[in-house]
C-alpha cells in the first residue's frame, strides 16, 4: 500500500474504536490516510486519535475552513485511490444507496469515482431489517465492495450478526482491492 492515498470514513457506532487500529495499520503499510468522521462518530471516538495516527487533520464539516479550494468533498475524493467506510452504519448505507448528500461523508461518497469498501456494523435486529438488506443489495449492484459483518458479542448485550469485520480483515481486503485496480487514483487534484 506504499504511497497509496486512502480515504477512511467513520460513522457513528461502537465499532468506531476498531477504525483506529485500521488507520494505524494503513499508515504503517506506507499509505497516506485522510479521515472523514460523521457527527455521530465523534460521540464514540475522538478526532485527536485519528489525527495522531495519520498525522493529518480529521475532516467532519461540509462547510468549514477548507484545505481544498474546490471544496473538501471534491479535494478528498479526487486524491484518494480507495474509499473505506468502517464502520458503515445503517444510516450511511441508506444515504449512499439513495444518493442523499447531507453531510461531508455522503457528499464525498457521491464525488468519489474509485473503489469503495464498506464494513457495516450494527445491532442484529437492524442488520436483519429488510430495508437495510435492500440498501446493501443496491450498493452491491452499484459496484460497491462490502465486507460482511461477522457474528459475535454485540454491545447491545446479545450474540449475533452485525459485528464489524476485524481491522486485519479489512486491511487485507484493501490490499486486494488496490492490487486489482493497479492502485490508480481518480483524477488528480
Amino acid at each position: 500500500m506504499q504511497g497509496s492515498e486512502i480515504l477512511l470514513g467513520i460513522t457513528g457506532g461502537i465499532a468506531a474504536y476498531k477504525s483506529a487500529d485500521l488507520a494505524s495499520r494503513l499508515v504503517q503499510s506506507g499509505a497516506a490516510v485522510s479521515v472523514v468522521m460523521t457527527r455521530a462518530a465523534h460521540k464514540f471516538v475522538g478526532a485527536t486519535t485519528f489525527e495522531a495516527l495519520t498525522n493529518r487533520p480529521v475532516h467532519s464539516k461540509l462547510f468549514s475552513p477548507r484545505e481544498h479550494p474546490l471544496g473538501e468533498h471534491i479535494g478528498l475524493a479526487r486524491r484518494a485511490k480507495i474509499f473505506i467506510v468502517a464502520p458503515a452504519s445503517a444510516d450511511c448505507l441508506a444515504k449512499f444507496a439513495h444518493g442523499i448528500a447531507d453531510d461531508l461523508l455522503s457528499t464525498v461518497y457521491l464525488a468519489f469515482t474509485g473503489p469503495v469498501l464498506l464494513a457495516p456494523a450494527m445491532n442484529s435486529e437492524m442488520w436483519g431489517k429488510p430495508s437495510v438488506q435492500r440498501n446493501l443489495a443496491q450498493l452491491k449492484a452499484d459496484g460497491v465492495d462490502v465486507i460482511e459483518p461477522g457474528e459475535g458479542w454485540l454491545s447491545c448485550g446479545i450474540t449475533g450478526p452485525g459485528r464489524m469485520a476485524e481491522p486485519q480483515q479489512i486491511f487485507e481486503r484493501v490490499g486486494r482491492l488496490l492490487a486489482s485496480t493497479g492502485g490508480h487514483s481518480a483524477a488528480p487534484e
